[in-house]
């Protein structure tokens, strides 16, 4: 009995020995029928994340340009080298630092400007600045309730208060600006009597 055991043992063996061999020329026929295209997918990959990194690499740089151009711009805001470096490394940083620096210089023509950027928020903020500095209501989605705030502060200078109080009507109680509108609108009652 123990011969035969070793027997079944030894064929059991052979079968798995055989079955790994066997796997191997697969492997094996696998590889020579498809060695080119394999080449070429391990070379597109290594090709793919060369190129990705080199471009991380080229867009930190732009970065660090641009940051060192805004810290020369913080010191001397008159230096047109550094805004054009600025501009060319880093289009949204410029854009903000164009509209922060129309809003301080009260620069309509350069905020009227900045109103036709790419980047909604920058063109909303300057096209809402330069309503406010050219004392005209301008509909704006980031300062929509303050819009309709000096809109109704507009109207009351021209005496509608008809129109002030819709205007005031329109912000949300939960609104910041909720508590002032309601000042106002009481103030215009005194006024009215």
């Amino acid at each position: 009995m123990d011969i035969k055991n070793e027997i079944k043992f030894v064929k059991a063996e052979l079968s798995g020995d055989e079955k790994v061999l066997e796997s191997v020329f697969r492997l094996e026929s696998f590889y020579a029928k498809h060695k080119a295209k394999l080449w070429a997918l391990v070379a597109g990959v290594v090709v793919f994340f060369g190129v990705r990194a080199a471009m991380d690499m080229m867009h930190e740089a732009n970065l660090v340009k641009a940051n060192e151009a805004f810290l020369v711009l913080q010191k001397n805001s008159t230096d047109t080298q550094a805004l054009e470096t600025l501009k060319e490394n880093n289009l949204a940083l410029f854009e903000l630092y164009s509209l922060a620096q129309g809003a301080a210089k009260k620069d309509v023509k350069a905020l009227e400007a900045l109103s036709a950027s790419a980047n909604t928020i920058i063109a909303d903020a300057s096209r809402y600045t330069a309503g406010i500095l050219a004392k005209k209501p301008v509909d704006s989605e980031l300062y929509h309730e303050l819009s309709l705030f000096v809109e109704a502060y507009l109207a009351i200078g021209t005496g509608d208060t008809k129109q002030a109080k819709e205007k005031l009507s329109l912000i949300n109680e939960r609104s910041p600006l909720f508590l002032v509108s309601e000042f106002l609108n009481h103030s215009m009652i005194k006024v009215s009597k």
